[in-house]
């Protein structure tokens, strides 16, 4: 307001507060993004399912609030944890995000509540008593700002013009992931190949009791709790000149590269880039798997047309990194942004992939203002008790506080779970 006064001498030309914030809105919605987008799909065993939606609202009834979600949840041994993922997933992520926000403080807290989303996803299916399971590779775009969060070996990879393209996830894969396989037999899982009568050793990688070759995926109940639901999460800010997001199942990774699904369909709108991209599959590799794919396109403001530019080869820029919670992450500040921005960089505002809820719901300090968010349980947003909440932190070795007192807490169930996945007790035996 200083600046404002010192160009103008006079009270009345001050401007009221109700007309600055209908500027805010028409500013906001001048310089977002256009978003379209398309999918196409070919089905060999029906467990591939996919979300679409640009109709979410982070203030209901407040169109500047607009965002976009879309994933895919690729099935196994059965369809039935695919289709509750894709039913719930989103209303469970929506639930941990504290009320009242904007939409800084939306995003800052959006990577903590996707962990909580998919924990609660997977509790509440588990529940069910279905053996089935699922991977899931979820994105929410609010602006130029994209966020991603995956368990198992779907994909999202970003083409941008000027940058060329990089992936926004990691494949939870027993045979590619050396991490995994650490995390799992030192949570109590047995990681090898099938064995054959005579001792012969075939196919890929995989967790025993169960012979699952993923380590996260929301479900499977059958194998251990040692397989996580526990994302990856990277959120994005892109550059003015927009790009393209790619999201598809196994069934498309087995047959492309990242480069060569971006390559076959730049150029092309996004029904039709989705479609040349299975097509592309298809030709390569057969239908071997179900395949599906989504492509997003974020477009500039003052770009008319219905696609994005062709990208040029692909320059390597440096990396800002900061620590948000002792891990990889960057909150800049507007000038920064800007800057970045209009040299046409993205911007890598989050990163963490560690499977420790200790490490990934952090400490209080984003909902410590609200009186009811120390009683609530970070997880399942079950109401607590003053004596019934336990800390993440207690008696956790991954903690970065000693104090057990320090929140998010947890209920007796989110906490059984939690010690569950860490191999602190045998899966299924509950604590009392």
């Amino acid at each position: 307001m200083g600046s404002r006064r010192d160009k103008h001498s006079g009270r009345g030309d001050l401007v009221p507060l109700a007309a600055l914030i209908s500027r805010e809105f028409k500013n906001d919605k001048v310089e977002k993004p256009t978003v379209r987008y398309g999918s196409a799909a070919q089905s060999r065993k029906g467990e591939d399912y996919f979300l679409m939606r640009s109709d979410c609202q982070r203030v209901p009834g407040n169109q500047s609030s607009s965002f976009s979600v879309f994933g895919i949840f690729d099935g196994h041994n059965g369809s039935a944890a695919a289709i509750f993922s894709r039913d719930h997933l989103l209303n469970y992520v929506l639930d941990a995000i504290p009320h009242g926000l904007d939409r800084d403080e939306w995003l800052h807290a959006l990577p903590r509540a996707l962990v909580a989303g998919f924990v609660k996803t997977d509790k509440v299916f588990q529940s069910k008593g279905k053996t089935s399971g699922t991977t899931a590779t979820f994105v929410i775009v609010d602006g130029w700002t994209v966020t991603v969060a995956s368990v198992g070996d779907s994909r999202c990879i970003l083409d941008c013009p000027g940058s060329g393209v990089s992936v926004l996830t990691v494949d939870h894969r027993l045979e590619e992931n050396a991490e995994e396989r650490e995390r799992v037999t030192a949570s109590g899982g047995e990681v090898g190949r099938l064995s054959l009568c005579g001792g012969t050793e075939v196919g890929p990688l995989r967790c025993w009791p169960g012979g699952l070759c993923l380590s996260r995926s929301i479900g499977d109940m059958d194998v251990g709790e040692f397989i996580v639901p526990v994302p990856y999460v990277k959120q994005v800010k892109l550059s003015s000149t927009g790009g393209r997001l790619i999201i598809a199942s196994d069934g498309v990774w087995d047959a492309l590269s990242s480069e060569t699904a971006a390559k076959c369909c730049r150029g092309l709108p996004a029904e039709l880039a989705a479609r040349q991209v299975v097509k592309e599959t298809l030709r390569t590799n057969g239908l071997k798997d179900d395949t599906t794919c989504i492509v997003v396109d974020i477009i500039p403001p003052d770009n008319t047309t219905t696609e994005l530019p062709p990208s040029p080869s692909p320059k390597k820029y440096s990396k800002l990194k900061a620590f948000f919670s002792g891990k990889q992450c960057l909150w800049s500040a507007n000038k920064v942004s800007k800057k970045l921005s209009s040299v046409g960089i993205v911007e890598e505002l989050f990163e963490e992939g560690s499977a420790m809820l200790a490490e990934r719901l952090g400490h209080d300090d984003m909902g410590a203002e609200s009186n009811d968010s120390l009683f609530v349980c970070a997880i399942c947003q079950a109401d607590l008790a003053p004596h019934e909440g336990i800390s993440v932190h207690a008696g956790s070795i991954f903690s970065m506080s000693s104090k057990p007192w320090q929140g998010p807490f947890l209920c007796a169930d989110c906490r059984n779970k939690k010690d569950a996945m860490e191999g602190k007790r045998p899966s299924g035996v509950k604590v009392v």
